[in-house]
């Protein structure tokens, strides 16, 4: 008998994806269908949409058995939509994330997951020789991307080229361990998973991919920057000899966080029951309980 896949649990964020997450899903759902020979399921995790999201995901869903997702009808933010996710890592022996836009094609995730047996995490890079752009960022954008690195180096120490790209997987063991560490709600959250997979011990293994940039990015420069900045600086406070101090910092930091309009973490929601949740049990049960 030939040895299946492990199960694996895709998470997709998504805020007012309408326009655009339609053709990523179903280019996912096909390809692994086609692909994988182990358990799959994306979970989309629907993060305060305010237009048509929704709609088109039960549209995929209601053709693709191996599709559900989960819903906020308030704004959490992309880290916040992912520590939501993250939560069903019990479910699958791996636990991926891409991004709603489709930069990541399905076959450069599949990628990372080939080499899931070298790493307890294993992310994405654009920055590594070898990495494949069709369609680059701006100007600005790899500008603001390398101060930011700079940034997270010299604070972190992590010794990552790219902590920004959006297709990570991490092992169900790493997920578990770390998730109460997660605190990050905006998109600076890579910084905060990684920081905790790297805290805890386990190897994260950075892989050359292929990528293209996608227009309709959420990122605004100016304000997007501020809220990472303050983001990364306020996760060094925590892990250092001075968090005692930072509650007394909590009323500026919320202040800062509503003025920049960011989503700033709040004590961890009940875990909802996504759409469709049966799919997610079946992820983890062994094949020869269901023949």
């Amino acid at each position: 008998m030939a040895q299946r896949d492990p199960s694996l649990l895709l998470l997709i964020p998504a805020y007012n994806e309408a326009d655009r997450i339609e053709p990523v899903l179903t280019d996912y759902a096909r390809y692994f269908r086609a692909n994988y020979q182990g358990k799959f399921v994306l979970l989309v995790v629907l993060n305060g949409c305010r237009d048509n999201t929704r709609a088109v995901v039960e549209r995929v869903a209601s053709e693709n058995p191996n599709l559900c997702f989960v819903e906020f009808h308030e704004p959490i933010g992309k880290g916040g939509a992912l520590i939501e996710g993250l939560k069903y890592a019990p479910l699958a022996d791996f636990i991926g994330y891409v991004d709603a836009d489709g930069a990541t094609a399905p076959a450069a995730f599949h990628d990372l997951i080939k080499l899931a047996d070298q790493a307890d995490c294993v992310i994405a890079s654009r920055w590594l020789p070898g990495a494949v752009l069709h369609q680059s960022q701006t100007q600005q954008r790899r500008f603001a991307s390398r101060v930011f690195h700079l940034i997270v180096q010299l604070l972190f120490w992590m010794d990552i080229r790219d902590t920004q790209c959006g297709a990570k997987i991490m092992s169900r063991a790493a997920v578990q361990q770390i998730h109460s560490s997660l605190c990050i709600a905006d998109m600076a959250f890579d910084i905060n998973l990684l920081y905790a997979v790297k805290r805890a011990g386990f190897k994260i293994l950075e892989v050359p991919t292929e990528w293209t940039d996608k227009a309709g990015s959420k990122v605004v420069l100016g304000r997007t920057s501020l809220t990472m900045l303050l983001s990364v600086l306020r996760l060094r406070v925590i892990h250092s000899p001075f968090r005692g101090l930072f509650r007394l910092f909590h009323p500026i930091e919320e202040w800062a966080y509503m003025k920049l309009r960011a989503p700033l973490r709040r004590a961890p929601e009940e875990k909802k029951e996504p759409e469709k949740a049966k799919e997610l049990e079946q992820a983890k049960e062994p094949d020869d309980k269901k023949q």
